[in-house]
């Protein structure tokens, strides 16, 4: 689908958006304050969350001003709820949408929920995922984040923004994935600066809007993960019963994010009520062999050649994955900005797309290291996930620079192809209960 970012203006600030998928109808998506309509497509749950939302809607988003790629605002003064929401008709009038379901994701359900209180006319039905009327606790609002939780998550956005650490403190499915904290610190690092972060955090949790859900008289659907850790279900219920006629609906899940985890949990609840028909899902479980690769010494690289030229080299590294991996009949999942996933219907093409990458990037004086797993995967559109893609994604981890490391599974089944293993001791990998022998290959 097409991912142009466009800029509408609000009072002279420039609020960046975009718009995917056809419609009807139009979908504007409030998502959390943490956004960067660009940087989110380069995470692979993330970019499903947008593709499943875009496949049934013409799905409208942007960066909320001093957020992402809008313009910046003082940390002086933080806006207004309503400011924002006048970014929301900015967005709204540029792109021709007169009338649109609002969906408010975490956070941002509390900016969707007043929207549609203020501008009935422009909702024609609204949706809270993982919804709160008041982030923070008090003594008639129970479900609410307590000052001893809420103040050391302030002080660890303050202190470790951009490592990936606030995401894994409320998103316990990737609290153990070294590269997804590496993946989503990188996203975190591009929507907000470690100060303006903090002090919206800090503002959030002094807001509440529980006065005006009552007068909200659109259609409502409010969907909560079950063990939400900042607001759990009994939060959104709670936010349902003070809007007339909301329904809820309660699902499995202890993830914080939306792009995290089950995706197609809270989303199939979405499209069954902008639509009325509940999708059917054409996942596989495949057996294939997964290849995770990952720049050596990214950061310091790009330091060293600046933003431009960094970013020509990563298109031309993103060019030279594509062609290699289409060349051994694999397919890539994603690109996650210094590296990629690809997954492959035989080991021994994998093994060797692998080296040949280190190869053809050596020459243009990029390093890398590769890690693979051969094991069942499923596949939901172009996404990969199951406990093969984890392995991989381990086994890449305790490689080191220009190394290539395979997993027994994936050394046992090219035997005879006259590729050459080395053994590299066995290892316990964060999150799988048994340990694994790993190989360095060459051929």
């Amino acid at each position: 689908m097409p991912r142009e970012t466009r800029y509408a203006r609000q009072d002279g600030v420039h609020i960046a958006y975009q718009v995917v998928g056809a419609g009807p109808p139009d979908l504007v998506l409030v998502s959390t304050w943490f956004s960067h309509v660009e940087a989110r497509w380069d995470i692979p749950g993330f970019a499903h969350y947008l593709d499943r939302l875009a496949s049934f809607s013409r799905l409208i988003s942007f960066d909320k001003r001093g957020i992402g790629l809008s313009d910046p605002v003082s940390l002086e003064r933080l806006p207004l709820l309503e400011e924002w929401m006048d970014d929301v008709l900015a967005v709204m009038d540029a792109v021709g949408s007169e009338r649109a379901v609002v969906m408010g994701a975490n956070e941002g359900t509390l900016m969707a929920a007043l929207f549609a209180a203020t501008y009935p006319d422009r909702v024609s039905a609204l949706v809270l995922a993982n919804a709160t009327a008041r982030p923070a606790w008090a003594p008639d609002h129970p479900w609410g984040v307590p000052p001893e939780v809420s103040e050391p998550l302030i002080e660890t956005v303050d202190g470790t923004w951009g490592e990936g650490r606030a995401m894994a403190a409320v998103n316990p499915s990737i609290a153990e994935d070294e590269e997804a904290m590496r993946v989503w610190g990188r996203f975190l690092r591009l929507a907000a600066s470690p100060a303006v972060a903090a002090a919206v955090v800090r503002m959030i949790f002094e807001l509440d809007v529980r006065a005006i859900l009552p007068t909200i008289r659109v259609p409502t659907l409010v969907v909560s993960r079950r063990d939400n850790p900042l607001f759990p279900a009994d939060a959104g219920r709670a936010v349902a019963d003070l809007i007339p006629g909301a329904r809820f609906v309660e699902v499995p899940g202890a993830d914080y994010g939306l792009a995290v985890g089950d995706v197609d949990v809270v989303i199939d609840e979405v499209e069954e009520f902008v639509t009325g028909s509940r999708p059917a899902h054409d996942a596989d479980r495949v057996l294939a062999t997964v290849l995770f690769t990952d720049i050596v010494g990214s950061t310091t690289r790009a330091a060293e050649l600046g933003d431009r030229r960094w970013r020509e080299l990563l298109d031309r590294h993103d060019e030279i994955a594509a062609r290699e991996v289409a060349a051994r009949s694999g397919l890539v999942a994603s690109f996650t900005g210094d590296g990629l996933v690809a997954r492959f219907d035989g080991p021994a093409r994998a093994v060797r797309c692998a080296l040949a990458l280190q190869e053809e990037l050596r020459a243009l004086g990029l390093g890398i290291r590769a890690g693979l797993h051969t094991g069942e995967i499923e596949v939901r559109g172009g996404d990969v996930a199951g406990i093969a893609v984890h392995l991989a994604a381990r086994v890449m981890a305790l490689a080191e620079g220009g190394e290539v490391l395979v997993s027994r599974t994936v050394k046992d089944l090219v035997a005879g192809s006259g590729l050459e293993f080395h053994d590299r001791g066995t290892h316990s990998l964060k999150g799988v209960p048994e340990p694994w022998q790993v190989y360095s290959a060459s051929g």
